[in-house]
Order: structure tokens, then C-alpha cells, then sequence
């Protein structure tokens, strides 16, 4: 028998697998179809305290070996996805992801407080790493700053908390962030969000209006540097803290690796996008035949096991 259980924060999940925030999980119909798929959770849309209609289109196009956006943080607001996120608790689902994704770290402070004082017993992903508001930096390229708002988010925020980091490319930036990360009451990073300022070029002009047609990319593309991103945060970060894998994930060959470099969980984007929620049974199939085919019965058979030379 085959088990794709597993565990983030002493909450276990039927399988591994879930949604990227910001994929097909805006609208109340998306969450639902979510939760209604084969996925073993689901994360909220990234929300900001007000409404938001995000970057002007076209703003996400389909490539051969991935995808393109600049998004802009579309969602409905906090309000919205709180109290989708109570409604769920009262129907006794607490292993949902909530994403946040504040403005200003004041936003964030805002947000979390009402969470922390909510009936609300999920995980909440805080996005450190969003590349696609114009004018806005990525505070998780802002070591400094990272270290301050934790700080301050964890002088009052006791639930289950984790980060959602932009993809890091030097070593010692790796080991310059686990020693932030460290220091923290963290569940779980989520790595990588898309590659920032990517341009993609057909027909003598860009495919997406905002910034010019910069946006960041995901898919097949990311794939290397996402599994880079898993291994290294395996390697440095306190082993109470989980890691979920995400970036070029199209199929259970992908899913593997991801959890060979040291991934609990892997969300999938790009393709989820492009295939919908059945992309979640198909990829657990495969991913069950790669795991039987190897005489693994559960995760923790390979989990983080990537032979090096």
C-alpha cells in the first residue's frame, strides 16, 4: 500500500499535493472546485486588506516550457477570504492555507492581528516575495527588512505561520536568509514564487501590458532553480521547519524531485493553470507509480534522500 500522507505543523494531509496561491483560488467557485479536487489542501488567493483588480490585461500568457504574468495581486480582500476561511473551520476543515500578501508591513500586522483573534485555526502563508507590483520590492530580497517584520510579526502571532520566498540564486544569500528564518517560530517556507522581470519576446513584441511586458516567469523554466531553492533550505533550515516545493511541476517525476531535495508538500501553478484541477489526479498517479516502481511506500522513504557525488 501506497501512502502520499504528510505533515506540516502536526497537521496531516492526505497527500502532498496543492494549489499555488494566486492559481485558479480567487473566486469562491475556485476555492471550491479546489477543495473538491484531488489535491490533499488548498491556499486561499494572496489577499490584500482591500479589493484589488490587479494590473491591467493581458496579463498571463502561456508559453511552450511555462508561463509569463504580471498579475498584480488581484483578490477580493482579506475580509472575503476570512471569512471563507471561518465558514471552513465551522465545517471542521482547520488544514487550510490562508495567504496574505499586505502592501506595507503595517497591512500585514493588520491582518494577522485579526487572524490571531479569529476562530481561525489554519496555516497562514505570510508572501514575502510577490515580483509584480509596480513601485513595490520584494521584501524578501531586503534581508534587513525580512528580519524586522518578523520580529514584529512574531511578538504577537502564535498560529501556525509560514513565508512564501522569491527564488534566491547565490550561497550566501541562501545562508544569509536560514539564519533569518531560524531565529523564528516559522512552520514552513514556500519556494520559489516565480523568477521577477522575465521577458518573453514573439513577433517583434512583449505578450503581457504590465511594466512593459516584464513579468515573472514559471513553469518548466523555474524548475532547476526551484529544486536548488528546496535543497538548499533543506540543508540549512531547523528541521521543525517544513518546506513546500513549488516551481515547474507538471508532472509526478517533478513531485518526486522536489521531495527528494527536501519538500513536504508541492504546489503546482503554471500547470494547474493551463490543465485545471484534474491536473492533481493525474500527477498523484504518476507520481504513486514512480514511488511503486522504487519500493517506496510512503514520502519519508525519499524525502530530502538526494544522492550527491
Amino acid at each position: 500500500m501506497i501512502s502520499l500522507e504528510t505533515t506540516i505543523s502536526n497537521k496531516t494531509f492526505s497527500n502532498c499535493l496543492m494549489n499555488a496561491s494566486g492559481v485558479k483560488c480567487m473566486t469562491l467557485e475556485e476555492l471550491s472546485n479546489l477543495k473538491n479536487s484531488e489535491s490533499g489542501t488548498w491556499i486561499t488567493k494572496s489577499c490584500t486588506i482591500s479589493p484589488r483588480e490587479g494590473n491591467p490585461s493581458p496579463r498571463y500568457v502561456d508559453l511552450q516550457l511555462g508561463s509569463i504574468n504580471s498579475m498584480g495581486l488581484p483578490n477580493l480582500g482579506f475580509e472575503f477570504y476570512l471569512d471563507y476561511a471561518l465558514k471552513e473551520h465551522k465545517s471542521g476543515n482547520d488544514n487550510l492555507f490562508f495567504s496574505v500578501a499586505g502592501l506595507t508591513l503595517e497591512d500585514n500586522i493588520e491582518m494577522l492581528t485579526q487572524i490571531e483573534n479569529s476562530d481561525f485555526q489554519g496555516l497562514v502563508e505570510l508572501n514575502l516575495s510577490c515580483p509584480n507590483i509596480p513601485g513595490k520590492p520584494q521584501t524578501g530580497y531586503d534581508f534587513d527588512r525580512t528580519d524586522e517584520v518578523l520580529k514584529q510579526v512574531f511578538s504577537f502571532y502564535t498560529k501556525p505561520l509560514g513565508v512564501k520566498l522569491p527564488p534566491y540564486f547565490d550561497i550566501v544569500h541562501f545562508e544569509m536568509m536560514a539564519n533569518i528564518l531560524n531565529k523564528y517560530q516559522l512552520r514552513f517556507i514556500t519556494c520559489i514564487n516565480s523568477i521577477g522581470n522575465a521577458l518573453y519576446v514573439e513577433d517583434e513584441s512583449v505578450v503581457i501590458k504590465p511594466k512593459g511586458g516584464f513579468g515573472g516567469i514559471g513553469g518548466a523554466y523555474v524548475k532547476p532553480t526551484a529544486l536548488a531553492n528546496v535543497r538548499m533550505f533543506h540543508k540549512l533550515l531547523k528541521k521543525d521547519i517544513s518546506i513546500i516545493g513549488c516551481g515547474g511541476v507538471e508532472s509526478g517525476k517533478d513531485v518526486f524531485e522536489h521531495i527528494l531535495c527536501g519538500a513536504s508538500m508541492v504546489q503546482i501553478g503554471t500547470q494547474l493553470m493551463k490543465d485545471g484541477t484534474k491536473v492533481f489526479s493525474k500527477i498523484l498517479t504518476e507520481l504513486k507509480e514512480i514511488m511503486k516502481d522504487k519500493n517506496y511506500t510512503t514520502i519519508l522513504d525519499f524525502k530530502g534522500k538526494l544522492k550527491e557525488l
